[in-house]
């Protein structure tokens, strides 16, 4: 299984070092807007249709305040508006970061 060995914040863009030695670049804005927690993304209802939300990013939507590791699988970000309830899978980050 692939993991994060380091992360860092450069500029407008989040840089990881993978286990497997390679590396990703994903920017700020790409991160936040791909946030999977259902506040972001939807979640079903009680048919199973996604009702997905309408998200308005502000002041401080794009800016990275911290991150954990949770478990030995997915990273949490928390950004400078408050915003903090997505938790980001090891493979989740490695596809955005191939786009």
């Amino acid at each position: 299984m692939i993991r994060v060995d380091n992360i860092a914040c450069i500029n407008n863009e989040l840089a990881i070092v993978w286990s497997d030695q390679e590396e990703s670049y994903i920017s700020l804005e790409a991160l936040r807007k791909a946030c999977p927690c259902a506040n972001c993304q939807g979640e079903p209802d009680a048919t199973g249709r996604v009702v997905r939300p309408k998200v308005v990013h502000g002041a401080g939507s794009f800016m990275l305040s911290r991150w954990e590791v949770v478990g030995g699988y997915a990273v949490q970000f928390m950004w400078r508006d408050g915003h903090s309830t997505g938790i980001y899978s090891y493979d989740y980050l490695r596809r955005l970061g191939a786009n």
